[in-house]
């Protein structure tokens, strides 16, 4: 994989969860803002999904299986659209709270990432 490219997503995660978990701490829903910063780091994952998927065309291989990696891959793409379309149904403070746990969770599958393609 990519080596810069997974720490930056994980980061980018954080100061998103960050971000959102200061909103909340404030009581404030998530804006705007946060919805920028939510494409931001969805984007990230979704490079991180092609350069992926490119390199198992080539021919590389994970340490410990395709079908995880891709697995991890998917669910790493799906974790902050998913927070998001969850706060949105949720315009309190709490909405906030679901998009930081979903950075937190990105983080957490970001590191799984790298553990499978063998890091």
């Amino acid at each position: 994989m990519l080596d810069a490219l997974t720490p930056a997503t994980g980061v980018a995660a954080l100061l998103l969860a960050a971000w959102c978990g200061w909103a909340a701490y404030r009581d404030q829903p998530t804006k705007d803002w946060h919805f920028i910063g939510m494409a931001v780091v969805t984007l990230l994952t979704l490079v991180q999904l092609v350069v992926g998927l490119v390199q198992l065309g080539r021919g590389q291989k994970p340490e410990q299986g395709t079908t995880i990696f891709v697995a991890y891959l998917l669910g790493a793409f799906a974790c902050i659209p998913a927070a998001g379309f969850m706060s949105l149904a949720e315009r309190t403070r709490w909405g906030s709270v679901t998009v930081a746990a979903g950075g937190v969770v990105l983080a957490v599958l970001e590191v799984r990432l790298y553990d499978i393609w063998g890091g």
